[in-house]
């Protein structure tokens, strides 16, 4: 991994990785995640690419932007990060929630995006039981309770029966998402759960895009993702037939040829 760098955006610093030469990849990482869950991935990738992760705001070391993190807000974020680094196109890699961000990303700056990928994530709006249970996350966090948070989901993240073999990974990323401020946190649940839906917007968009989902995905079932790619008929896509939420872990050597080959 390249050494930790950081930039200021509304005088609150943001940290990020950038490594390797070659056409830009931006890897936005998930909710209760880091961008140091991207530490294979990119080191695969940046043989070829140069790839750049952050921590989102409210998440890891990046710091807080405002009492709601609105998706719009983040991928204006990103775009800062952009100008900063004079990159004038890149192609944007979201898993989850940073797949939320890479679609406002791609609706407010299309000009500076060459492609998207969507890992395990949505285009659709929160329904009201999601945002039933995003209230109460809040609740417990504001009780003191992320520790309990990041204890359920983040199991649930992986496929049931890769639970034992990915069992450090989870032990990690559950201690890195427990010393995450928890204004950022709240903040974050409140931009996921009144960002707005992208059928439509996905329906006319004409760049090269692929969605990734996973066959063992305990979020995002596969009847629901097979809905989503009759959006657009120029969706490329791919299920994996062993991953839950986290195919680029569970089967990271496939993810990272797919995503070569897309790229």
């Amino acid at each position: 991994m390249s050494k930790e760098k950081s930039f200021k955006i509304y005088d609150k610093d943001i940290y990020y990785y950038d490594s390797g030469k070659g056409d830009v990849v931006i890897l936005l990482h998930g909710y209760l995640e880091t961008k140091e869950i991207w530490s294979d991935l990119s080191n695969r990738l940046s043989n070829n690419f140069r790839v750049i992760s952050i921590d989102i705001p409210g998440h890891g070391k990046s710091e807080v932007l405002d009492s709601t993190h609105s998706m719009e807000l983040l991928a204006k974020a990103i775009n800062s990060l952009l100008d900063y680094l004079n990159i004038k196109q890149c192609s944007l890699i979201g898993h989850s929630m940073g797949g939320y961000i890479t679609l406002a990303f791609a609706e407010l700056f299309p000009d500076k995006l060459k492609s998207f990928i969507l890992l395990h994530s949505s285009v659709y709006a929160d329904n009201d039981i999601k945002k039933e249970n995003r209230l109460n996350d809040i609740k417990l966090i504001e009780q003191g309770e992320l520790k309990k948070i990041t204890d359920s989901n983040i199991p649930k993240m992986f496929a049931n029966d890769n639970l034992s073999a990915f069992s450090n990974n989870i032990y990690i990323m559950q201690k890195y998402a427990q010393k995450f401020d928890t204004d950022g946190v709240v903040a974050l649940i409140k931009g996921m759960m009144n960002r707005t839906d992208k059928q439509n917007f996905i329906r006319t968009f004409n760049k090269p895009m692929l969605f990734i989902f996973g066959k063992k995905d305990n979020f995002i079932s596969i009847d629901v993702a097979k809905e989503m790619l009759k959006l657009n008929s120029n969706i490329e896509y791919k299920i994996l037939n062993n991953s839950g939420h986290m195919g680029f872990i569970e089967e990271a050597e496939e993810v990272v040829d797919i995503i070569k080959r897309f790229i």
